[in-house]
């Protein structure tokens, strides 16, 4: 476990821990190739792991019974914190999991001294706005705009 981390746990003993690499990382890629639409290149799994454990350790995952069944990445910019890759299992959804992992990722940047986070949804996904909205964020009106940068 990393230092100044400690797991949380609700009452179905599923547990948030900080994602180990040598022992959630299949379970990690085979559980985003299974939600996420992989829509580029930079979206491939390995990809991602490998860059985000470059930078920082905001990267948790729920474990039940020794499996992988959701996961949430967090960004700290020091002024601003933003939420990713938040992931549940299809068959783990509705028990409050999404949730458990939100607020876990809140509360590590909160303690980093984030005020403010933001994240980003695709208008047509309503089922996860609804979910966020559940949670206490709110749509803003901001145009997101981005740039793919290469990389060679």
């Amino acid at each position: 476990m990393l230092p100044g981390h400690t797991p949380s746990m609700d009452t179905n003993d599923t547990l948030i821990l900080p994602f180990d690499n040598a022992v959630h990382r299949q379970a990690v890629i085979d559980l985003w190739k299974m939600v996420f639409d992989p829509l580029a290149s930079y979206n491939d799994p390995a990809f991602a792991i490998d860059r985000k454990r470059a930078v920082d350790d905001l990267f948790f995952v729920a474990v039940e019974n020794d499996t992988v069944i959701g996961t949430i990445m967090a960004g700290y910019d020091g002024h601003r914190g933003w939420i990713y890759s938040l992931a549940v299992h299809p068959d783990q959804r509705k028990h409050g999991i999404g949730s458990m992992l939100l607020h876990h990722a809140e509360n590590a940047l909160t303690k980093r001294g984030c005020f403010k986070i933001n994240l980003q949804v695709r208008e047509s996904n309503v089922d996860v706005i609804r979910f966020y909205e559940a949670n206490g964020f709110a749509m803003e009106k901001i145009l997101s705009m981005g740039k793919v940068v290469d990389q060679d």
